[in-house]
C-alpha cells in the first residue's frame, strides 16, 4: 500500500520550500499519489446528496398521500373531459367529415416516442356560465417535430366550433409569449370560425385582444422564429391572416378554407352568390391566389407536409431520446411528494425533501446554509441542465431577501437558469422588520428577479400570498413557465388574515366574503384564467421542469447578459 502524504505537507513542499530547482514529474506524481491515497469520509457528489427522513409508514404520511391523491384524481378526471374536446355528437360530426381530432393530429405531427407538454389544458374551467368552455376551444404545447422543439397552437372544432373565446385568445397569446421567449418555431393547426361574436368586445379591440396574435406572428418571423400554419378548416375574417403571415402554408383540399368574409358576407354585401370552396378553398388559394404553398389531400398529408417543412428550417435540434442519459435519477422517489407535501398549507412544507426528488441524484449544493435560512437557496441539474433552486423554508426576512438577491446575481453571473419553488405568505412584518429595511431588502430581491435575464421557472407547490408572490417569480415577473401543484393557494392573503384585517378597520367579514376569497384562491380558479400554464400532479414536476429547460436551453436561444437596476443600499 502506497504511503499516505499528508495534503497540508504537500501544500508546504509546493509553496513554501526552499528555493530550488523543482522536478515538475515528480512533484506531479507526489500530489497524485496524495489525492488518491487521502481517505475523506466527504466526497464531492456524497456531501450534496440531500438525506431523507421522511417516513412513509407514518401516519401523516399516508394522511398527506391520501389527501394529496383526492386532488389529482380531481384534477385526471377534469384533464380526461378537456381532452374529450367536444360533444360526442360534436366530436361525430367532427370525423364524419373525414378530419382528425385535434389530439391525434398533433400525435401525429410530433416525432414517436416524444412527449407532448400540454399547456393550460383546463383554461376555461366555469368561466363563462352556461357555456362548456373547458380547454378554451385550443390546444397548446410544445412538442418534437423532426428533432425540433416547437410550439403548436391547435384549434379544437369540436368546441363551439373553434371560435375564440377571450380566454381563447388569452392561450393563444401565451403560447406565442413562451415561444418567443424561447425561439421556438410555431405551427398552427387551424380550424376555427373566427371571433365568438356575442363576447366581441372582449376579443376583438384591446391590445391583447384577436389582433394581437398577427402581430406577434410578425415580430416573430422578423427574429427569425419560423411561422408555419396548416388550414385544415375554416379560417375566417381576421383568422386568415394566420396562413397569410406564415413564413410557409397548407392547406387541405376540399376542407381548409381561408376568406376574409364568408358566403353569408359576401352575399349581404355584394349580393353574390358563392360556396366556401368557390371563394377560399384550397385549389384557389395554392393554384391561383397563392396565400398558401401546398395542398393536401387530407389530415394525414398535411402533416406529412408540415413535417417536412420543419426539417428544412435549419433549425437546432434537441439530443436524441434513444441516446443513453448523461443523469442521474433522484435518488428519493418522485411519487413521495404526495405524501410528504400534504393539503394543509398551514403545515410547513419541507423543501430539501422536494428538491431531494425533483433534481438528478438527489444532489443540492446549498448556497449559504446558515444564513437567511427561510430561504433555501443552492446548485443542482435537471436532466443534466444546470439550475440554480431558490425555494421558500418560511417567511421573507431582511436576511433572506438579501441572500437571494446575491444567490441571483451568481447565477446571472454564470448564466444559469433558476427554478423558483414557491410556499410564501410574504415578507416579514412588524417594527423591527421595518426598522431592520424590510422595504428596501425585500425591494432588492424583486429587483434581482426583474432584471434576471436567464431562464426562470416558477412552481407554486404550497401558497403564494402577498409580495411573496412577487419576491419567487409570480407570473408578473416573466417566468418562463409557471406550473401550480393541485393543493397551491394564490391569493393577497388568505382568509384569516383578510378577515383580521378588515375587522381591525371596522369591517365585518361574512361567510360570503371568505367563501369567496377561498374560491378564488384554489388553483382551478387560477389555471382557469391562465394565471399559470397547469396544474400538474406534484410527482410530474421534474418532467416538466426538465421539458421547460429542454425548451429554453436547446434551441435558437439568444443569451442576453443581465444589467441590474439600482439597489437601495
Amino acid at each position: 500500500m502506497a504511503s499516505r502524504v499528508p495534503l497540508r505537507a504537500l501544500a508546504r513542499s509546493i509553496h513554501h520550500g526552499p528555493r530550488r530547482k523543482v522536478d515538475v514529474s515528480q512533484q506531479c506524481r507526489v500530489q497524485r499519489q496524495a489525492v488518491s491515497t487521502y481517505t475523506s469520509p466527504f466526497q464531492a457528489s456524497q456531501i450534496s446528496i440531500v438525506q431523507s427522513a421522511v417516513d412513509t409508514n407514518s401516519e401523516r404520511y399516508r394522511e398527506n398521500a391520501a389527501s394529496m391523491g383526492e386532488y389529482v384524481d380531481r384534477l385526471t378526471t377534469l384533464h380526461a373531459q378537456a381532452a374529450q374536446g367536444g360533444s360526442e355528437k360534436s366530436r361525430q360530426r367532427h370525423t364524419g367529415r373525414g378530419k382528425m381530432l385535434v389530439r391525434d393530429r398533433i400525435t401525429a405531427l410530433i416525432d414517436p416516442g416524444t412527449s407532448f407538454l400540454e399547456l393550460s389544458a383546463l383554461a376555461g374551467y366555469e368561466l363563462y356560465p352556461g357555456e362548456d368552455v373547458l380547454g378554451g376551444a385550443m390546444v397548446t404545447g410544445i412538442g418534437t417535430v423532426e428533432g425540433v422543439m416547437c410550439m403548436i397552437v391547435a384549434n379544437d372544432a369540436t368546441v363551439k366550433g373553434g371560435t375564440y373565446y377571450p380566454i381563447t385568445v388569452k392561450k393563444s397569446l401565451r403560447a406565442q409569449e413562451i415561444a418567443q421567449q424561447n425561439r421556438l418555431p410555431c405551427i398552427y393547426l387551424v380550424d376555427s370560425g373566427g371571433a365568438n361574436l356575442p363576447h366581441q368586445s372582449d376579443v376583438f379591440p384591446d391590445r391583447d385582444h384577436f389582433g394581437r396574435n398577427f402581430y406577434n406572428q410578425a415580430r416573430m418571423s422578423m427574429m427569425g422564429i419560423p411561422q408555419i400554419s396548416v388550414v385544415m378548416g375554416p379560417c375566417t375574417a381576421g383568422g386568415a391572416y394566420v396562413p397569410a403571415m406564415s413564413d410557409e402554408s397548407i392547406i387541405v383540399r376540399e376542407q381548409g378554407t381561408v376568406f376574409l368574409g364568408g358566403p353569408p358576407l359576401v352575399k349581404a354585401a355584394t349580393g353574390e352568390e358563392v360556396t366556401a370552396e368557390e371563394l377560399g378553398g384550397g385549389k384557389l388559394h395554392s393554384e391561383i391566389s397563392g396565400v398558401t404553398d401546398y395542398l393536401a389531400v387530407d389530415d394525414a398529408h398535411s402533416i406529412v407536409l408540415a413535417r417536412r417543412s420543419v426539417k428544412n428550417l435549419n433549425y437546432p435540434t434537441t439530443p436524441n431520446p434513444s441516446q443513453k442519459p448523461t443523469w442521474t435519477e433522484p435518488v428519493h422517489d418522485p411519487e413521495e411528494l404526495g405524501g410528504i407535501v400534504g393539503t394543509n398549507l398551514k403545515l410547513s412544507i419541507p423543501m430539501p425533501e422536494v428538491i431531494a426528488r425533483i433534481v438528478d441524484g438527489s444532489e443540492f449544493s446549498e448556497f449559504k446554509p446558515g444564513y437567511g435560512s427561510t430561504l433555501l437557496t443552492g446548485f443542482a441539474t435537471i436532466y443534466g441542465h444546470p439550475v440554480g433552486i431558490i425555494a421558500n423554508n418560511g417567511i421573507l426576512f431582511s436576511e433572506s431577501s438579501l441572500k437571494g438577491a446575491h444567490f441571483i446575481e451568481l447565477c446571472c453571473q454564470r448564466n444559469i437558469p433558476l427554478v423558483f419553488l414557491q410556499n410564501i405568505s410574504g415578507f416579514m412584518v412588524g417594527q423591527d422588520a421595518e426598522k431592520g429595511g424590510i422595504a428596501k431588502n425585500g425591494a432588492k430581491l424583486v429587483m434581482a428577479v426583474a432584471c434576471a435575464e436567464v431562464p426562470k421557472f416558477t412552481v407554486i407547490v404550497g401558497a403564494s400570498s402577498g409580495a411573496g408572490n412577487y419576491g419567487m417569480c409570480g407570473r408578473s415577473y416573466s417566468p418562463r413557465f409557471l406550473w401550480t401543484w393541485p393543493s397551491a393557494k394564490t391569493s393577497v392573503m388568505g382568509p384569516d388574515q383578510l378577515t383580521s384585517v378588515m375587522e381591525a378597520v371596522g369591517k365585518n367579514v361574512d361567510t360570503g366574503l371568505r367563501d369567496r376569497i377561498e374560491r378564488e384562491s384554489d388553483a382551478l380558479f387560477s389555471t382557469a384564467r391562465i394565471w399559470d400554464d397547469g396544474i400538474i400532479p406534484p410527482s410530474h414536476t421534474r418532467r416538466v421542469l426538465g421539458m421547460g429547460l429542454q425548451a429554453a436551453l436547446g434551441g435558437s436561444v439568444e443569451k442576453k447578459e443581465t444589467k441590474f437596476g439600482v439597489f437601495r443600499m
